[in-house]
């Protein structure tokens, strides 16, 4: 089931809340403690702030709102990346240079080095897995190593989205369980353990990371999932290329080359796992960030925002995006009016 504000397993955190404010200051002191310090700009809307915990042995869950608009700028995070899922409306995100568009239903993996900026929409709610540098360590068998390589802002791919809802679940479900047994400390070590394997294996190709660890290279009958894990990679790969290329020209030969395959390769593994071909792929994901921008901003040019993302052709833009919508890009705007 995707994650949304209502999700039953939510509840876990929900009966934990932080605080509840509609202090702006107050607001930013509660969420630099829990996450790290940041420069917190209000924009349009009254503040509505409501911040959920859980903890299990090393990862913490927050779900987190602001009610209002806001625009966050930090620094790198010192010891842990983040997992942030969009439960209600977008929010706009650049890590190190890479702008991600996180609309609603979406998740994105966030390790900075140098800087991060959020836009987050009114009404937005998130959930945030803070998940440490240790246990992805201890994950890839390297412990004492004092840093982690992983992409500064990655967006999930949406065909791992059912995996990654599965490990959401299991660990919000767990909040609500006895810790007063081994059973029980030894279950949630599993889980925090498959967390930090999964944000490893799905590193977008490229990306100078940690070796897989050797229980995910030992797996009895993996030839098949090897060659699909192969592919999958491949797809992370253009993925993060085209999430980081948004605004810039981008030719068929340009994917095949970050997936580092042929054209007929590309071709057979994009259909594969999205069932179109990569230059409708890249179509799409342009089309969903311009509906995130037009959500985020009702007062933005529908031209401007077109032009933008890489559609010369308005007529063909509007075509497409009713195809894909259902609705005019004005349509979309009228829901923030």
């Amino acid at each position: 089931m995707p994650l949304s504000p209502r999700t039953p397993a939510l509840s876990a955190l929900y009966d934990n809340p932080l605080f509840r404010s509609d202090v702006r200051v107050e607001a930013h002191d509660h969420v630099a403690r829990e996450l790290t310090d940041h420069v917190l700009r209000w924009k349009p809307g009254a503040p509505d702030v409501a911040m959920f915990k859980g903890e299990l042995n090393r990862v913490k869950i927050y779900a987190l709102r602001y009610g209002a608009e806001v625009e966050i700028s930090a620094r790198p995070f010192e010891d842990f990346s983040l997992v942030h899922t969009s439960l209600g409306a977008g929010a706009e995100i650049e890590s190190d240079g890479h702008r991600l568009w996180v609309a609603e239903g979406r998740t994105a993996v966030l390790a900075p080095k140098e800087r991060i900026r959020l836009r987050w929409s009114p009404g937005n709610q998130q959930m945030i897995v803070r998940v440490p540098h240790t246990l992805l360590h201890e994950a890839a068998g390297r412990e004492g190593v004092d840093h982690v390589d992983l992409a500064p802002g990655v967006l999930l791919p949406r065909e791992l989205e059912p995996q990654w809802d599965l490990i959401a679940h299991s660990l919000l479900n767990v909040l609500s369980c006895s810790r007063d047994s081994a059973v029980h400390a030894n279950w949630v070590d599993h889980l925090e353990r498959s967390l930090a394997l999964f944000l490893l294996l799905h590193q977008p190709v490229g990306t100078a990371t940690q070796p897989l660890p050797p229980q995910l290279a030992s797996v009895p009958g993996q030839g098949e999932g090897i060659a699909a894990g192969r592919g999958m990679r491949q797809m992370d790969a253009v993925m993060a290329y085209i999430e980081s290329h948004l605004c810039a020209p981008v030719a068929l030969e340009d994917l095949a080359r970050a997936a580092g395959v042929s054209f007929r390769t590309l071709n057979a593994v994009c259909h594969r796992h999205h069932g179109i071909s990569p230059m409708e792929l890249l179509r799409n994901i342009r089309l969903d960030a311009v509906r995130t921008r037009l959500l985020l901003d009702p007062g933005a040019s529908i031209t401007e925002t077109a032009l933008a993302l890489g559609f010369g052709h308005l007529g063909r833009f509007a075509a497409y995006y009713a195809a894909r919508f259902n609705e005019l890009p004005s349509d979309t705007q009228k829901r923030r009016t």
